[in-house]
């Protein structure tokens, strides 16, 4: 089996109404149930959600605050997968709790560190 990784990316909030712990619950609730039932089928890898403390490092030793400062989305988390195919990982991700938010799930391939980046196969998919 493969691992994918998938990216959890929402709108930026800028200030607005929180929501209720009663909500907060609830939306966790789904991503645990959405979680376990990924794991029960033996292709859960691993996860974590992402703070919104962070810096951005570019070119030159240029640092900027935010690890979202010029984008009006943020990557708010990660799954790691495992599947056979990257259309496997994309039926996993079709249920997705972010998905009824408005959020978006970005799945991508994962490559180990000794991956042939010489090779055409670290270019396409197999």
């Amino acid at each position: 089996m493969k691992e994918f990784m998938m990216l959890f990316r929402n709108e930026k909030m800028e200030g607005g109404e929180m929501p209720s712990a009663e909500q907060m619950q609830a939306v966790m609730s789904q991503w645990q149930n959405w979680i376990g039932n990924i794991a029960a089928q033996g292709n859960y890898a691993g996860t974590n959600r992402l703070g919104s403390e962070g810096k951005t490092l570019k070119p030159g030793n240029v640092s900027i605050d935010g690890p979202y400062a010029e984008v009006k989305e943020m990557v708010g988390g990660y799954l790691i997968v495992k599947a056979n195919t990257l259309d496997d990982a994309i039926e996993m991700a079709k249920s997705c709790p972010n998905l009824l938010y408005g959020g978006s799930v970005e799945v991508r391939s994962v490559l180990s560190m000794d991956a042939d980046t010489t090779s055409a196969t670290f270019l396409v998919e197999k």
